[in-house]
């Protein structure tokens, strides 16, 4: 194999999931719609109980609206993330999945290029998003925004990769809404997106202790310094964990000897 065919296949899944994405002009809309809301309606009521929060790159006071940014645009990833992995089921029932993986190319390329194409859609959504939100005077630094782009790649690998992995264990397409739920809400909620990890703390213990170690709450603390153009190494280090154990065990789920792809015969 040359490198001529890794690109064709690259770019052959990108477009492929971009046309999808064109198509489902929903889609789109509910990615802008789900975060545009908790900006501009749920965040005035907590701005009124919280007040103002504190965001670690400069420690200074900042509006609460401001300070959850990064959080609602990993909520963008972590929605595409799943929508991605719903995807991947339909193409699995449709038998889709099965020409894609029996091609010559190696399997964890094949899973990486869905990937990509996933993280690909979702940087166009989040920026669309903070376009929105620049002209409601919420904003940040203009470095900011060049430092984000690979901060957006490499948390959206990480839950596009959480969500390949959900897939690989999720046999029927009706079976995806329960799962997805079980997933999405617990993740954002018991995470730094919404309120600082001290105001946790001061909350409870164990909430504290959940939101620390969650992979979604390193993700948007990722982001988040990244947005002000600051580089959040331990952030960093966790992210990169969780995506390369997450697409290990995708891999391994896809594996049709050894996965939860034995026996399904897809």
């Amino acid at each position: 194999m040359r490198i001529f065919h890794y690109w064709f296949a690259l770019w052959g899944i990108v477009f492929r999931e971009l046309l999808r994405f064109v198509k489902q002009k929903e889609r789109f809309l509910s990615a802008l719609v789900r975060p545009l809301i908790w900006l501009f309606v749920f965040a005035a009521g907590f701005r009124a109980a919280l007040g103002i929060a504190i965001i670690p790159p400069y420690e200074t006071y900042i509006l609460y609206e401001v300070y959850i940014t990064p959080g609602l645009i990993g909520m963008i990833q972590l929605f595409n993330g799943m929508q991605s992995s719903l995807s991947m089921v339909y193409d699995r029932e449709m038998g889709s999945m099965r020409i894609l993986l029996v091609s010559p190319l190696p399997r964890w390329y094949l899973l990486l290029s869905k990937l990509l194409a996933g993280v690909f859609v979702s940087i166009l959504q989040v920026y669309v998003f903070l376009a929105i939100a620049w002209f409601y005077q919420i904003q940040a630094p203009l470095e900011g925004y060049l430092w984000l782009l690979p901060a957006l790649m490499l948390s959206g690998l990480m839950l596009g990769a959480l969500g390949l992995l959900l897939s690989s264990f999720i046999k029927q397409l009706e079976n995806f809404a329960g799962v997805m739920n079980f997933v999405i809400f617990p993740m954002f909620f018991m995470s730094t997106a919404l309120y600082p990890l001290w105001k946790l703390q001061e909350s409870s213990a164990w909430l504290y202790k959940l939101a620390e170690y969650n992979p979604f709450s390193q993700a948007v603390e990722f982001l988040r310094f990244a947005m002000y153009a600051q580089y959040n190494q331990q952030a960093f280090v966790y992210t990169a964990v969780a995506f390369a154990l997450f697409f290990i065990l995708a891999m391994i789920g896809y594996n049709p000897s050894k996965g939860m792809m034995k026996g399904k015969g897809r």
